[in-house]
């Protein structure tokens, strides 16, 4: 076991492990830490706990120390600058007519470097850009490039729920999303019903598969024919959600009849229920959208 406190940065929810080195912290604190992009500020997570070893990503760093009320308007200061950074990047790249987006843009705490996050189709040759920029803001300059994901988390917005999207508010890590998660779930494969605001497959289609994979191993196949209290019928529509199932009757005089029916009450032979499938279908692994439907 090994005691550490949790960090994030920004607006990031994920938390990182650092070493207390023997300083006792509370949630909320402001703290000083030695991060791969040099010394950063953060606020704890979390304060001092013990965590298995196997938890932990080596070598665990170090927090440097609490923040000052110094170290906290310096950071303040920092984050003031971020809208003059971007819009005059912007500008740059404009007239450089680089076909690149910018996110975002911020100084390192020690103020040594200014990163550039942006968006882009491609490859871009931005080596004048970050002349001109190391020029503009007489620091280092660092372009990093993202993905459409990263771009909505760094600057927010909201879902098709009317929330904010789950990547700022609370998913730590992407998890692969299938289109066989939304055809389990019954969804339309319509791009625009089931994208997020980056343009992926909604990440919440995936807080629900389990379920529909449990329920699609119990359901009958569509079209195939049952057992019931009132005789035999054909399966026309599966309600995974009410455990439900569409059924159509007819009698011996050709009249016909449907009827909803909960599955416990429905019986079939072991070969007519729908085949259990893997979670993932070796050419289904893609967050890309369909084809419009439309």
């Amino acid at each position: 076991m090994a005691t550490v406190i949790g960090v994030k940065f920004k607006n990031n929810v994920k938390c990182y492990y650092f070493d207390p080195a023997d300083v006792n912290y509370d949630e909320g604190d402001g703290v000083i830490v030695e991060t791969q992009r040099g010394i950063e500020y953060g606020t704890v997570c979390f304060g001092n706990r013990e965590v298995d070893d196997k938890d932990i990503v080596q070598p665990l760093k170090p927090a440097l120390r609490k923040a000052t009320e110094k170290d906290t308007a310096d950071h303040m200061r920092n984050l003031a600058e971020r809208d003059r950074l971007v819009e005059e990047t912007r500008k740059k790249v404009e007239a450089h007519g680089l076909k690149m987006k910018i996110a975002d843009a911020e100084y390192t705490f020690d103020r040594g470097k200014v990163i550039i996050y942006f968006t882009a189709d491609g490859r871009i040759d931005f080596r004048d850009l970050v002349r001109d920029l190391a020029g503009l803001f007489r620091n280092r300059i660092e372009l990093r490039q993202i993905y459409e994901r990263d771009d909505i988390k760094l600057r927010g917005a909201l879902a098709q729920c009317g929330r904010p999207c789950c990547c700022t508010t609370f998913l730590k890590d992407y998890e692969k999303v299938s289109i066989r998660m939304a055809k389990y779930q019954g969804l339309s494969l319509n791009p625009s019903k089931i994208s997020g605001c980056c343009g992926k497959l909604m990440c919440c289609l995936r807080y629900e598969n389990a379920y529909y994979q449990e329920m699609a191993k119990k359901m009958p196949k569509l079209n195939s024919t049952v057992d019931t209290d009132e005789g035999k019928a054909v399966v026309m529509e599966n309600d995974a959600l009410k455990g439900e199932v569409k059924l159509k009757f007819t009698d011996p005089e050709g009249a016909v009849t449907v009827k909803r029916l909960p599955l416990e009450e429905i019986r079939f032979a072991k070969g007519e229920r729908k085949k259990e499938e893997p979670e993932f279908d070796p050419d289904d692994l893609t967050d890309e959208l369909p084809p419009s439907e439309d």
